[in-house]
């Protein structure tokens, strides 16, 4: 099989298990370009992206440019001559970058497309109820998510899974795909095609904090797969009022009950040995949580921690 020479394109963990795939299979990885390091933490220590580190450590020449119409860069990347440049993970690029290798740029992204394009396809899948979802490798062109569909693979989400297991999953899946797309790109035998046209395609917008905020007017299956689909990240969360404080609670994890319970949504009750919140339609039992300026940590943890029950609500 000819061997095509490729420039990669990623930041993320879930970009450096395909930049791996790739630098592992027939093909070259020529050059990285990834995100400038930058000062992190408590200590501000210089931290630089997986995909950087893996980069580094198997001499790749890693590219970080500021900006990516720099000049000076465009003519480095020109040198390299690469047959192909693939994208998992990154920022938008423009039209100079992506329409520079012969045989193009295609991304790898966690959906499949036309439905979930957008930043977090991965969480969506979980809070809207999906039975399955996938990864899609297309050909980069100006209209985000957009382009050409060159292979799709399916997968199936299981029952009461995360945002963060699903998203595992799918990194592993993907990266084989990636490989998989680059030997059909070097044999010749990937046909592309348009993206289906659909009126609705279901979207997958950047998730801003609010977006976060747990809605307990909502269903007791909605909040539940509402917070699943934000474990681990970024965690959907709640308010608490500890007397006349508040204080930011996330949830990752817990169960629901169904039952008729004639409360108002929202309404806590809180002892040593409960954690309920009431539903629209029932109950919901957090199980894994964080109270703002503490660590994660199990309901009961958090209940040992409280001495006085009585000035616990939820802020709503």
């Amino acid at each position: 099989m000819k061997s095509l020479k490729v420039v990669f394109l990623g930041t993320p963990e879930f970009a450096k298990t395909s930049l791996e795939a790739i630098h592992q299979s027939n093909h070259e990885v020529v050059g990285v370009i990834t995100v400038a390091d930058k000062a992190s933490g408590r200590g501000q220590k210089i931290s630089q992206s997986p995909v950087k580190v893996y980069a580094s450590e198997n001499n790749i020449p890693v590219f970080q440019p500021e900006k990516l119409r720099n000049p000076e860069f465009l003519e480095e990347l020109r040198k390299l001559d690469a047959d192909v440049f693939v994208v998992v993970a990154f920022r938008m690029m423009p039209k100079v970058l992506f329409e520079m290798p012969k045989m193009g740029t295609f991304n790898l992204h966690a959906s499949l497309l036309p439905d979930y394009r957008g930043a977090a396809p991965i969480n969506y899948a979980v809070i809207n109820g999906e039975e399955k979802t996938g990864a899609t490798t297309f050909f980069i062109n100006e209209k985000i998510d957009e382009g050409n569909i060159l292979l799709q693979e399916e997968l199936d989400i299981l029952p009461d899974e995360n945002a963060g297991s699903l998203h595992d999953r799918l990194m592993v899946m993907g990266s084989k795909l990636v490989v998989k797309t680059l030997d059909g790109l070097a044999e010749n035998s990937i046909t592309e095609r348009p993206q289906p046209q659909v009126e609705h395609p279901k979207n997958a917008y950047k998730i801003f904090k609010e977006d976060t905020r747990i809605d307990w007017k909502a269903p007791s299956k909605t909040v539940h797969r509402f917070i699943l689909g934000m474990s681990p990240y970024p965690a959907a969360f709640t308010t608490l009022k500890i007397g006349a404080e508040e204080k930011g609670l996330k949830i990752f994890a817990g169960k629901f009950e169904i039952t008729n319970h004639g409360k108002t949504s929202g309404t806590l009750d809180i002892s040593k040995n409960e954690f309920k919140i009431y539903t629209q339609d029932g109950v919901y039992f957090p199980q894994e949580l964080q109270l703002e300026g503490k660590k994660r940590m199990t309901v009961k943890d958090l209940l040992n921690g409280f001495r006085n029950f009585d000035e616990i609500e939820l802020s709503v």
